[in-house]
């Protein structure tokens, strides 16, 4: 993509007065690492507490009497039991049961808010638009930026601002105010850390940045931390673990689908693969090298059976080694077989492990 074609974000300015390195994704300038690097980064936000700029992802409203239910018709997961603030992590479902995104889905007063992902926003949106009814208003947020606040040191970080944001559980929102800067608040993240997503005017971010970085504990991270932190935690990333042709079921996120998948894009397949069970599924790789594996990288058996692929792979700094997460045969994720990773011509022996790498430290 041409430079002239990357949006920026509100924190764009401030991202460049912090000496990161700019790079493009999913069509915007964002900053990939600063100047103590990634390591140093994902480290921080383990021990203490990082700042991460999310304002490329998509914010709606789906306002009406139906929202719910219309939605509901829209993805595997019962969404109907939702409480005012309460939030669910949930799919968005193809007629061949992949996975269109991955959404945050918060009950509001008369409807729902979603987070979508910053590459599938706009098919999204023209999903959304083409399925729901005249009954529902679709309301895009584009003068709302998002920020996450994300590690151990979050909580006390929040508490000093608004009690009532650092009173949240975990999938969780509430509205507040931060230093007199009105802020929808929730108690999520992607990082399995405990922490927050702040969703502010995209002419306040700046200012809450700012205040929020002036605490000790915080320091701006980038997306390459992002992606380690999110690898180490077992979450997946649209484009790799999830696609348009991954089902929730291989994607192992079995969990979110109701007991009765029966009415929704895609419930067909979803729900044959729900009682018997789906010829893949992802797992979670060690690697027996210092050589990382990448997303793509063949997966073999000892008899060099092709029986899956990398869909992401990394440096753990946590665990001091490279990790991967993978799509396997049925036959072959069980935990502590061994297998073989093709990388640069070479064999790479791999160990099918548990997800995640490192528990999540959620606040429930």
């Amino acid at each position: 993509m041409l430079e002239q074609t990357l949006k920026q974000t509100p924190l764009y300015s401030l991202h460049l007065e912090l000496a990161a390195k700019m790079v493009g994704f999913a069509g915007y300038f964002m900053p990939v690492q600063y100047r103590k690097g990634i390591i140093h980064e994902h480290n921080h936000c383990r021990n203490h507490a990082g700042l991460f700029d999310i304002s490329h992802m998509g914010q709606c409203l789906i306002l009406g009497e139906t929202a719910v239910s219309e939605l509901e018709n829209l993805t595997p997961s019962t969404l109907s039991n939702l409480q005012l603030g309460q939030q669910k992590y949930t799919v968005l479902t193809n007629h061949d049961g992949g996975i269109i995104d991955d959404i945050i889905v918060t009950r509001v007063d008369n409807g729902l808010m979603l987070i979508v992902n910053a590459a599938c926003k706009d098919k999204d949106f023209s999903h959304l638009k083409a399925h729901l009814s005249s009954n529902c208003e679709l309301k895009k947020l584009p003068e709302q930026a998002l920020i996450a606040l994300q590690g151990i040191k979050a909580v006390t970080v929040m508490q000093k601002f608004s009690p009532a944001a650092a009173s949240l559980r975990f999938m969780h929102a509430c509205t507040t105010e931060i230093d007199g800067i009105p802020c929808h608040v929730s108690r999520s993240g992607y990082t399995g850390e405990d922490g927050f997503e702040i969703s502010v005017a995209n002419q306040q971010v700046e200012q809450l940045a700012r205040l929020l970085l002036a605490e000790d504990d915080v320091e701006a991270i980038g997306l390459g931390a992002r992606d380690t932190l999110r690898l180490e935690a077992g979450l997946c990333l649209y484009g790799h673990e999830l696609t348009e042709t991954i089902t929730p079921i291989e994607a192992g996120l079995r969990w979110l689908i109701k007991k009765d998948p029966s009415d929704f894009l895609g419930a067909a397949k979803i729900a044959q693969q729900y009682q018997h069970g789906s010829d893949t599924l992802r797992a979670g790789l060690l690697v027996e090298s210092k050589m990382p594996v990448r997303d793509g990288s063949i997966i073999t058996d000892s008899d060099n059976n092709t029986v899956g692929y990398v869909t992401s792979g990394s440096f753990s700094p946590s665990l001091n080694k490279p990790i991967a997460m993978a799509l396997l045969n049925r036959d072959s994720v069980s935990i502590g077989n061994a297998l073989y990773a093709t990388v640069r011509n070479q064999k790479i022996a791999v160990t099918v492990t548990q997800l995640p790498f490192i528990p999540h430290r959620y606040q429930r």
